[in-house]
């Protein structure tokens, strides 16, 4: 089988490796440009960019005005499956209906729960127990084709987005691998997606970063985990904004402190009071240096008891 392939972050590098592996024939990745980052703006290639050099495999960006070169070369390859994973464009007619098989997107939820582009975040952030993954046949719509496959997956109640990213791809990399196996022998049928309990989730934003410590332990534990690596929970230490990288759930009684109030500190952290419980913050990280533990944040930044951290 001929694959177009279309990805860019790690979340998409599994799949890809998993498709070499497999012995699928992938005449042409396609990935976004390459783009500035770190403290340096240096220009740097995508996950999907670098892994696919690594295989020696054709590459080409999709930027702005590139739509109409990709779907030429697209169309000379004549592919029987364009395979999309966390690619970061929209794909359009004439794309979607050229491959015999379609246009199938692997999506790191559920479907139709946590429709768009953050699904694993959201989870994460609603508290959702179980997550998955869902190979379906791309339509015009955001998230809304046919299902071909799904795999359930519980939730670590301490998982990170990045690490429940990590452990998603792994999966989603097996079953995609499965599901063009069962469409080249005829023996998987699409279902139309049920429209109750759809829910879309958008693109994250720093907006989404400061931590009000007047809600429930429960939801602030499931912010910082959301968000981490990025953006990252954020909280003022005086005048300084940090971010909160790590923490876990101390207590669910209430304290009579006031929400962001420092009720301890010791070799493992320091307790804050929420609206409801307290929360233990393991791990903190100031603007522009590495994550570390609260432990070794204290040693250079301490901390007194009774000291109330800001949104």
């Amino acid at each position: 089988m001929r694959i177009v392939y279309m990805g860019s972050p790690d979340f998409a590098v599994p799949t890809l490796d998993a498709l070499i592996e497999a012995r699928f024939e992938i005449p042409l990745v396609v990935t976004q440009p390459d783009r500035h980052a770190g403290r340096g703006r240096k220009l740097e290639a995508t996950a999907v960019k670098t892994a696919a050099r690594a295989h020696g495999l054709r590459i080409m960006d999709w930027g702005k005005g590139d739509a109409a070169a990709v779907a030429e070369a697209v169309t000379a390859i004549a592919p029987d499956a364009i395979v999309v994973v966390a690619f970061g464009h929209i794909l359009r007619e004439p794309l979607l209906s050229m491959p015999r098989f379609g246009c199938l997107n692997l999506h790191g939820s559920l479907l139709p729960r946590w429709r768009g582009v953050s699904p694993v975040h959201y989870a994460l952030l609603h508290g959702d127990s179980w997550t998955g993954v869902t190979v379906m046949r791309m339509d015009r719509g955001v998230d809304t084709g046919p299902i071909l496959s799904e795999r359930a997956v519980g939730v670590d109640p301490d998982a990170t987005a990045g690490d429940l990213l990590d452990l998603l791809a792994g999966h989603g990399a097996d079953m995609m691998v499965h599901t063009l196996r069962h469409l080249e022998a005829g023996t998987i049928k699409a279902r139309e997606q049920n429209e109750t309990g759809a829910v879309y989730a958008p693109k994250l934003n720093r907006s989404l970063s400061p931590i009000r410590w007047e809600r429930p332990v429960g939801t602030v534990h499931n912010q910082i985990r959301g968000l981490q690596p990025w953006p990252g929970a954020t909280t003022f230490l005086g005048d300084r904004q940090i971010k909160v990288t790590a923490a876990r759930p101390e207590s669910l009684l209430t304290v009579a402190a006031e929400p962001g109030t420092v009720l301890s500190v010791d070799q493992d952290g320091l307790v804050v009071a929420c609206g409801e419980g307290a929360i233990r913050v393991t791990g903190l990280q100031n603007p522009g240096k590495r994550p570390m533990t609260a432990t070794d944040f204290l040693r250079g930044f301490p901390v007194e008891v009774g000291t109330v951290l800001k949104s």
